[in-house]
């Protein structure tokens, strides 16, 4: 049979929803509807994309890498079809925070100035790739190992770690600090879209405890209540500023790389031009 949007569509409303019957009120449609059009796109694939035998539904090993090729193609037919674009397609960039740091203001204002025709949307988006392999953005600014298959990355600079902490934590006293220092405390881990891990540390002398969280926002919040310590890098001071935070340099951690990563194959005209800039953007910062 013909596979449509429709049956991308019910699959993405399944497992965003976690429920046949919530993603069936989503989309108009009986769940019996649903389900037969589920059956449709896994009688195509031959593969099994959503696990029925518990209670709780869940993405199969197969659904959950279709998952994302299914995103980035109805995203793909809807760009395509935006009337929007025939009047200049706008270059989505993503990260998933502090963007390119300092550098971020300069780039903007630069790409204006040089390409007013064609808009440079700045996206956060709070995903492991901030949104390139679901084809939520064309291009995203992504720090740390980018192991996405199907991915280009191009380095762009290397960032220095900063311990983050409540203004009266007794570390902040301190000029510098080291990962030692740190475990005596909880640290705060942003298990989506963070570059810290407790590998940054010996398996012998890792922190007490982790607080696992899923954004930026609950990240700051976490330690500005003083419930954890938190690892980032040093664009992290200027972007993120909270009055009740303080952040010192850690002196014995490894710097994290920043990389410009689009999508292989067939992707939007002006990401060329964007790696350039930003190459120079970055030069002229360092002149």
């Amino acid at each position: 049979m013909t596979i449509e949007l429709r049956h991308l569509r019910a699959f993405l409303a399944i497992a965003d929803a976690g429920n046949v019957t919530r993603a069936a009120a989503r989309l108009h449609l009986s769940q019996p509807a649903l389900s037969r059009t589920l059956r449709q796109l896994e009688d195509h694939l031959g593969a099994r994309l959503v696990d029925r035998s518990t209670h709780h539904l869940a993405l199969t090993s197969e659904g959950d890498t279709f998952r994302d090729k299914a995103a980035a193609a109805l995203a793909a037919v809807e760009t395509a079809l935006d009337p929007r674009g025939l009047r200049g397609r706008p270059l989505r960039l993503g990260h998933t925070w502090a963007a390119l740091g300092d550098h971020t203001i300069p780039l903007l204002r630069r790409w204006d100035e040089r390409h007013p025709g064609t808009p440079l949307e700045l996206l956060r988006v709070d995903d492991r790739t901030a949104g390139l392999t679901r084809g939520k953005v064309d291009a995203a600014l992504l720090r740390g190992a980018v192991t996405a298959p199907g991915l280009r990355t191009e380095p762009l600079l290397s960032e220095t770690r900063v311990a983050v902490m409540p203004t009266d934590s007794p570390l902040a006293a301190l000029p510098r600090v080291t990962l030692a220092d740190l475990t005596g405390h909880p640290i705060a881990v942003n298990t989506v879209s963070g570059t810290t891990t407790m590998d940054l540390w010996p398996p012998a002398a890792r922190p007490v405890a982790t607080i696992e969280v899923t954004n930026t926002d609950e990240w700051l919040m976490t330690i500005a209540a003083g419930r954890a310590l938190g690892v980032s890098t040093s664009a992290t001071p200027s972007n993120h500023a909270h009055p009740a935070l303080v952040h010192r340099p850690l002196a014995d951690a490894p710097a994290v790389p920043v990389v410009l990563a689009w999508r292989e194959g067939l992707g939007h005209p002006a990401i060329p031009d964007l790696v350039a800039l930003a190459h120079e953007v970055l030069a002229s910062g360092k002149a």
